[in-house]
């Protein structure tokens, strides 16, 4: 767990305190019979504050790509599963032409 989990989990916070901090204003309009009209600009900031947070930790938390070798025997499925009462033949593809299938394969 990095510093880009516990920005995040800080930006999850935030936004979790910006939902209450909402609920609490509309609550307190309604004590004083006012109209809501929109959110305080503290709640907006914060709101921002933590997408922005968010956003920057679900960017940098997945680490790094690796590449993927067309070729590796690893890739290929080498033989069917043993159950095969899931596997379906009988769909909608069996109406395209033989030529379409093989076209798409080249």
């Amino acid at each position: 767990m990095g510093l880009g989990f516990a920005i995040g989990f800080v930006g999850v916070l935030i936004l979790f305190h910006a939902a209450y901090s909402t609920i609490q204003y509309r609550a307190l309009l309604k004590i004083t019979e006012e109209e809501f009209s929109g959110s305080p600009l503290s709640v907006v900031f914060e709101l921002s504050l933590g997408l922005l947070l968010c956003t920057w930790a679900a960017l940098t938390v997945p680490g790094k790509l690796l590449c993927i070798h067309p070729d590796s025997e690893e890739n290929r499925i080498v033989s069917l599963p043993a159950n095969l009462d899931f596997m379906i033949f009988n769909h909608r593809g069996k109406i395209f032409p033989v030529e379409m299938n093989e076209k798409l394969r080249h």
